[in-house]
């Protein structure tokens, strides 16, 4: 701490000149103050690395200096001076800010711990300096990332609604009707992703994603893909804001997805019909989806409709979420839940 310029406040000439005086021998560049008005002055007036205030002082005392000093915008660290018996005031100085604390004395005794304390509290600044800065450079750091990571997102979003219009343009150019609606399944897939890479760009936390959110606009898209005049679809939603990470929400919009297609091509083959999206957190610290409707059920054998590709995705996305999703057999029509972990 040598080296270091320091204010010392007190209203006793005889003592500011001996702490002057021995400070300057350790190796401190002294700045001495009569009161605690012109201490403050002089700190307002030019940069220290550390000051000692005296408590007994006329006009001000060193708590109310003290107050000031601390208010101050990048005020150094401040050591109070006190008396033998009062510990009751330093306690009081700590309490305020004071970073340290002497009992004054006559003699060289009290040069020695203003010494000590001087070395100590300058250590101490040195290593919280240090740690603000590279707290300041984490947070500088961690911003940039996010930013980085909210455009890589946005970037992929885009990817892959291109992706989806050109599987688009594709199936409208096919004259086989079971190969436009495997590619129309395919292209409901890459939406029900690109859905959770909107949802990261456009939210402030680019690593989760509310789940009520992505469901409702996920719901949406279903609806207005498989609802018609002629063959009505009812879609229903009720969602908890759970928040998933981003891969876990991948998983379950897919899942969601296949489920509700299912039920919409196959739920009601005479008519309309009702299909009912439930997302919910359990106390055990799971979350528990259900997609049901009131349709004609599954049949007996429990084969596969269409390419099976549905199926093994469902299982595939349940997996990645280290469970299975469980068929209803009491249930009217087909309900599917499945229960995961929400962390």
């Amino acid at each position: 701490m040598t080296g270091k310029r320091v204010l010392y406040i007190d209203d006793d000439a005889g003592i500011r000149r001996l702490v002057g005086r021995a400070m300057e021998r350790r190796g401190y560049h002294m700045t001495l103050a009569e009161s605690g008005a012109d201490g403050i002055a002089m700190v307002r007036a030019e940069p220290y690395d550390l000051i000692a205030v005296d408590h007994y002082m006329p006009g001000m005392d060193g708590l109310e200096t003290l107050n000031v000093l601390r208010a101050l915008p990048d005020a150094p660290p401040v050591v109070y001076v006190t008396g033998s018996d009062e510990g009751r005031i330093a306690v009081a100085a700590l309490k305020a800010g004071a970073a340290d604390y002497v009992v004054k004395t006559v003699g060289e005794e009290f040069f020695e711990l203003l010494d000590a304390a001087f070395e100590q509290v300058g250590a101490r600044s040195v290593l919280q300096q240090a740690k603000a800065v590279v707290e300041a450079d984490l947070r500088a750091t961690n911003a940039r990332l996010e930013a980085l990571l909210g455009e890589v997102n946005h970037r992929v979003a885009n990817s892959l609604q291109l992706v989806s219009a050109m599987v688009s343009l594709q199936a409208g150019a096919l004259t086989d009707p079971a190969a436009r609606e495997a590619l129309e399944d395919t292209q409901r897939r890459i939406q029900a992703i690109a859905q959770v890479h909107r949802r990261l760009y456009t939210s402030n936390d680019v690593e989760s994603v509310d789940m009520r959110e992505y469901l409702g606009a996920l719901v949406d898209e279903l609806a207005e893909t498989w609802s018609s005049e002629a063959l009505p679809r009812a879609l229903r939603l009720v969602a908890e804001p759970i928040r998933l990470a981003t891969d876990r929400a991948v998983s379950l919009g897919v899942i969601v997805t296949e489920l509700v297609t299912n039920a919409c091509k196959y739920a009601y083959p005479a008519g309309s019909g009702e299909v009912r999206v439930t997302l919910s957190q359990t106390d055990d610290g799971q979350f528990l989806l259900a997609v049901e409707d009131d349709g004609c059920g599954m049949p007996a054998d429990a084969t596969p409709r269409g390419t099976g590709l549905g199926t093994k995705l469902i299982r595939a996305m349940a997996q990645s979420l280290h469970s299975i999703v469980e068929y209803d057999r009491a249930h009217r029509g087909v309900r599917a839940t499945l229960r995961a972990e929400v962390r």
